[in-house]
């Protein structure tokens, strides 16, 4: 089992840089910062674990230049996208810039993708919430094809481009390891066919958690059923304790990530502190 941290990089909160070099001294395998391109100021989508929204959904950093400079100062940890919008971004311009932190980070990129949850963000970028995972789709296809192939040209519904050069290519072949988020009836179809692993959220309102054993099971048996290899399952929002991480593991789960709220360096540093010995007594 590997353990990671994810917290969002924010203009309030201890730097992506500092925050990546802790996490590698204290020996975990991985950080995770999360994407979202902004908030609306007036909206009816439900925060998904209840509550008031936290104010580091709309003070973050963008997620690529937080990663980039996180894995400018570190050489082990594993960087995340943790997870990336990419029906909110263009993909010809996201192709590059994960390609781009992959070779930065000497293949150390792991690519999470969702589909989201707030309706009023993926309105603003003139998108229809309800063909969202049909954008993520063409999105994810397009870039698997420029990372890929010299001369990469694409035909959907939603992206369209004829022939097109463009480098680098990612340093880990055929391409950094794309990480389906979520937990729809979909989701595992869309890990068959375009992604390499899952990574669900198991956190869920009043600090209740599910873990989730009925569906690894589930798609375990799909990958055996499709001749592939296990997929690798990454939890976010693992609760702290240690029979529930046992738990995991004897369901397939190879890393767990823990949530920090963003905050300064002398709030993150104690409560990683906590972690990493929490961690070493697993």
């Amino acid at each position: 089992m590997e353990y990671g941290i994810c917290m969002f990089a924010t203009d309030y909160s201890m730097p992506a840089a500092d925050l990546a070099i802790a996490v590698e001294e204290r020996g975990f395998d991985a950080l995770f910062i999360p994407d979202h391109t902004h908030i609306p100021a007036s909206r009816k989508s439900p925060f998904r674990v209840g509550g008031e929204l936290p104010p580091d959904y709309s003070h973050n950093l963008d997620m690529f230049v937080a990663l980039t400079a996180a894995a400018a100062v570190t050489k082990r940890i594993r960087i995340g996208a943790g997870v990336c919008l990419v029906a909110e971004r263009d993909p010809i311009i996201t192709a590059k810039e994960v390609a781009s932190l992959d070779q930065v980070s000497n293949g150390r990129f792991d690519f999470g993708i969702g589909g989201g949850w707030n309706v009023e963000e993926y309105e603003n970028h003139g998108l229809p919430w309800n063909r969202r995972w049909k954008i993520v789709r063409e999105r994810i296809e397009a870039m698997q094809a420029i990372w890929t192939q010299e001369e990469a040209s694409y035909d959907g519904e939603f992206v369209k481009f004829d022939a097109i050069w463009s480098w680098p290519k990612p340093v880990q072949k055929p391409y950094p390891p794309i990480f389906v988020g979520g937990d729809a009836p979909g989701t595992f179809r869309r890990i068959l066919r375009y992604g390499d692993a899952w990574i669900p959220m198991l956190a869920e309102a009043n600090n209740q958690f599910d873990l989730k054993k009925e569906r690894m099971a589930e798609l375990a048996e799909l990958a055996k059923e499709s001749d592939h290899a296990p997929y690798p399952i990454t939890t976010f929002g693992t609760p702290r304790d240690p029979e529930a991480i046992a738990t995991l593991a004897n369901t397939g789960v190879n890393r767990c990530i823990f949530g920090l709220k963003a905050a300064a360096a002398d709030d993150v540093l104690p409560r990683l502190d906590r972690l990493a010995r929490f961690v070493e007594g697993l």
